[in-house]
């Protein structure tokens, strides 16, 4: 038989309902491989004995008949997302310790849909980073390595990185993140795995911790397609507990994967066509083109103007609503407090420690661009150009359905190898920023490996509320491709 952590969430299902294997079974495998490759710190905590009791009544409501969307799918959850009883930190020490008593809507989703829940994976503190170096928790490792004898540790991409780990390693079927400006698509596309952040407000934000309200939103890692979508469809859903969850109903994304582009127009944007990007990224990308050209699609060329002043226009709308989410972690009501001779010192003291550099850094530039007298030359400016932004996508998509775009401009690089230089981790987002700026749907497909034997992801944008089309052109990219190639590093325990 396939090794149980080999196999698809699709595969698992059909595997479980054709009773070929207990839900516990395949948890315990998945326990295995956690307990093998823990040197990748992909998880901050364990929870395998809740895991197992999840999988036994998952095993009872399979032997009724009543099988979930989900059930028995062993899933791991970012650290973003409160847990009921569960420590989440959101890899901060500042929230070290802290247990809550209520679950997010979207994890309380994937309970309900029968999954199993195999513990709380790391990220970037507060989700600020593109690494997943700047964990209070250390860095996670990506079970990826080069073949040409570099044998350095690599990066898993951030700030999801204990996601995109743990599903390309195999220590989980599938698992949640969160995307504030690529935080999902960037991870994936590391990782050879696929990802997606659907449009803003599809799924509920409620009971994630928050890095930058208007750009935040939650999505699932897999290794598929076709995974990507029916977690999507159980993630997804009005929540009138978040006032920006939309109340629009859920499609069936899985009926989207018509397996060809026959009718749909596909968006090329010549901004994306950067100087200096590496020519394996630009012929990664005319490949794309090509298979969905063969499927069927029509290729139009589009224009983006404002697309150069998205980063900037980024770094200062996200640590501005950062610095204003962030001033609730004081001391008073979460996690650890450092005792001062007075209250704002008490505050002083316990922020220091209780935060890491990047998180620093990032409050430091928010608290400055909405400070008195910068406030108009640098948030409103940036809100301004972020309407324009949007306004490129409303206008391209006259001409076409889709946009396909590179996912990274590079592929995975070794740990600490950009950390000296903030300004060079924050363009690992160039072209990914724009998509949540706009608000809109945008999911990364491996397409292929770099020379040096690493994945390369491509990047598909879609409409507002168009994830279905999105998931369509990302199905169609990945029979293309047939992305086969698993980590060299990852080790496989017996169950």
């Amino acid at each position: 038989m396939t090794d149980l952590t080999d196999l698809t969430i699709t595969e698992a299902l059909n595997g479980l309902k054709a009773k070929k294997f207990s839900a516990t079974e395949l948890t315990r495998a998945h326990i295995a491989q956690m307990d093998a490759n823990r040197h990748l710190n992909a998880y901050i905590t364990e929870t395998p004995e809740l895991a197992l009791k999840q999988a036994a009544e998952s095993d009872k409501r399979i032997a009724g008949g009543q099988m979930g969307k989900l059930e028995g799918i062993p899933l791991g959850i970012k650290d973003l997302y409160c847990t009921k009883g569960i420590q989440t930190t959101a890899s901060s020490n500042i929230l070290k310790g802290f247990v809550p008593r209520y679950e997010s809507t979207v994890s309380q989703k994937l309970l309900d849909a029968g999954s199993v829940t195999l513990g709380k994976l790391s990220c970037d503190e507060f989700a600020m980073g593109s690494a997943n170096t700047t964990s209070a928790f250390g860095n996670v490792i990506s079970p990826w390595k080069r073949n040409n004898g570099d044998s350095r540790d690599l990066v898993p991409g951030g700030s999801s990185g204990g996601s995109s780990s743990a599903v390309s390693a195999r220590m989980c079927m599938g698992a949640t993140g969160t995307d504030t400006g690529g935080s999902i698509r960037q991870p994936a596309a590391f990782t050879g795995i696929c990802g997606i952040k659907p449009t803003y407000g599809r799924c509920s934000r409620w009971g994630i911790v928050a890095f930058a309200s208007s750009l935040d939103q939650a999505g699932p890692f897999a290794r598929t397609v076709e995974d990507c979508a029916l977690m999507l469809e159980v993630m997804s859903g009005h929540d009138a507990k978040d006032s920006t969850s939309a109340p629009l109903p859920v499609p069936d994304f899985s009926k989207a994967l018509t397996g060809d582009m026959k009718g749909l127009k596909v968006g090329i944007p010549k901004e994306y066509r950067m100087e200096g990007t590496p020519d394996e990224i630009l012929k990664s990308w005319d490949e794309g083109i090509r298979w969905l050209k063969d499927a069927g699609a029509e290729i139009v060329d589009v224009s983006l103007p404002h697309t150069q002043y998205a980063l900037p226009a980024y770094y200062i709308i996200a640590p501005a609503e950062c610095s204003s989410n962030l001033a609730r972690y004081d001391g008073v009501r979460y996690g650890p407090r450092i005792e001062g001779q007075n209250l704002k010192d008490m505050y002083e003291l316990t922020r220091a420690k209780g935060f890491g550099a990047e998180v620093k850094r990032r409050i430091m530039i928010g608290t400055y661009v909405l400070s008195a007298g910068y406030y108009d030359a640098y948030y409103i400016k940036a809100q301004k150009i972020r309407r324009l932004i949007t306004n490129d996508f409303l206008e391209a998509y006259k001409k076409c359905d889709v946009l396909l775009t590179p996912a990274t401009p590079s592929a995975a690089f070794a740990i600490g190898e950009n950390e000296d230089d903030p300004v060079k981790m924050y363009l690992n987002d160039v072209f990914t920023v724009t998509v949540n700026l706009a608000g809109l749907p945008g999911m990364s497909v491996p397409c292929g490996l770099s020379a040096d034997g690493l994945p390369l992801g491509l990047q598909i944008i879609g409409k507002p509320w168009d994830e279905a089309t999105v998931l369509r052109t990302g199905h169609v990219i990945q029979k293309a491709a047939n992305f086969v190639a698993k980590p060299q590093t990852i080790i496989k325990k017996a169950a």
